[in-house]
């Protein structure tokens, strides 16, 4: 038997398994059931301490794409299972048993089965049409065709309220660079497809599903949502030249639906500017390694994201006249052009009150505020000058606080002593 696993200490080696023996075969002391949608292929679950493993038998070259697929979308950030390892080669019988695909089964996920009828999820409709819409923009961000997406594909869990998309079965699906809008319909019909039958099938064997929870419906509102939020991701943002703050306004937006930008792309075209982005999902403290590695400004991670869009901004303006700057070389301009004057604007005995980084992100708020209701872009001068007077003029010294409490700690321990 040849086994591969994820070379990780905290995983158990299954090779108390029986191997040997078809999965639907197995009788051990560690299986156990596990409410799960509806699979072509045989799948069961085993125990090991407090975690669980999801084992699904297939043929070896479906059970190693897979095994390839699931690892390359959890590095892109996708939400997906985690991915354990692949059993090949399956003892004296190996010419007859498949391989079998396992992964670590995700901690308090539900099946849609369990949201349907425990009616466990405050608002379930808008919940769960949310949340296939966003794993479905995410996999086809990163390049990746379904090609089976379902609701027995995919585990739901609960998420301050509302509810978070994990694709859990990947076999059928491919990964290419780029996916064409041709690929991404195909996906978006299979979905309204399964979805609509999965639901009507619940309906059929169940009390009924509750009242606003129209299978067809429901899956008809996928493609809806998906589109709408693919467009807010995607779309071409097009402006005059005099309203470059509408950059800033656009990656606002995309940060807040939990989207970050490595790269954007302002293309002159006659008196219009249009804007061109490469939306991804990045992980934790990414944006803060990156600033530093860039500029060598060590500080927190959404300052940092705040300022590597500031420098995507500049970079972009930079190279309207068609030529494309380094980004090392844009970002060392931004920080002697940009950063650094605009902290330097700000009066020396008003700079205490905040850290460099803080103060030059809430300049650019200030700055955006200004040019939205100006309706052009108002220049950092402006915005400087502006947020001195008006802003941190009236602001509190929090270097001066901290500095106070900690005289008054040392001056307590002195008289205690």
């Amino acid at each position: 038997m040849r086994l591969q696993l994820l070379a990780r200490p905290d995983l158990p080696d299954f090779l108390d398994l029986p191997w040997e023996t078809p999965l639907a075969e197995w009788d051990v002391e560690n299986l156990v059931e596990v409410p799960s949608g509806i699979h072509r292929n045989v799948v069961r679950f085993v125990c090991y301490g407090q975690s669980l493993y999801a084992l699904k038998e297939l043929p070896e070259r479906l059970a190693l794409r897979e095994y390839r697929f699931l690892r390359d979308l959890d590095d892109a950030g996708v939400p997906v299972v985690e991915v354990v390892g692949v059993v090949t080669d399956r003892g004296e019988q190996r010419d007859a048993l498949n391989a079998v695909l396992v992964t670590q089964h995700l901690e308090f996920s539900l099946p849609y089965r369990i949201l349907f009828t425990g009616r466990c999820v405050p608002d379930l409709r808008n919940s769960l049409l949310d949340a296939l819409a966003e794993l479905l923009v995410r996999i086809h961000l990163a390049g990746f065709f379904w090609g089976d997406c379902s609701l027995s594909n995919t585990l739901f869990r609960r998420d301050a309220g509302t509810l978070s998309a994990y694709l859990v079965d990947a076999e059928t699906g491919e990964l290419h660079p780029q996916l064409t809008d041709g690929q991404r319909a195909h996906d978006l019909s299979v979905a309204t497809e399964n979805v609509g039958g999965e639901l009507m099938d619940l309906e059929a064997a169940t009390d009924g599903l509750p009242q606003d929870l129209d299978p067809l419906e429901i899956a008809d509102e996928i493609s809806r949502r998906y589109e709408a939020l693919w467009s807010e991701v995607t779309r071409e943002e097009v402006f005059a030249p005099d309203e470059s703050y509408r950059i800033e306004e656009r990656l606002r937006r995309l940060n807040e639906l939990g989207y970050d930008v490595e790269e954007l792309e302002l293309v002159g075209d006659g008196d219009l500017r249009r804007l061109r982005l490469d939306p991804r999902v990045v992980e934790p403290g990414h944006h803060r390694r990156r600033l530093l590695a860039l500029t060598g400004l060590d500080v927190q991670e959404n300052q940092a994201r705040r300022l590597l869009n500031d420098i995507a901004r500049y970079r972009a303006t930079l190279g309207r006249s068609g030529s494309r700057l380094h980004e090392a070389v844009a970002s060392y301009r931004w920080l002697v052009e940009v950063f650094e004057p605009a902290i330097a604007g700000v009066p020396p005995e008003l700079r205490g009150k905040r850290e460099p980084a803080e103060l030059f992100h809430e300049l650019l708020e200030h700055r955006w505020f200004l040019s939205e209701a100006a309706g052009s872009d108002v220049g950092m001068d402006t915005a400087v000058q502006s947020y001195v007077e008006n802003v941190l003029a009236h602001a509190p010294d929090e270097r001066a606080v901290l500095e106070d409490v900690e005289l008054g700690e040392e001056e307590e321990a002195a008289e205690a002593s």
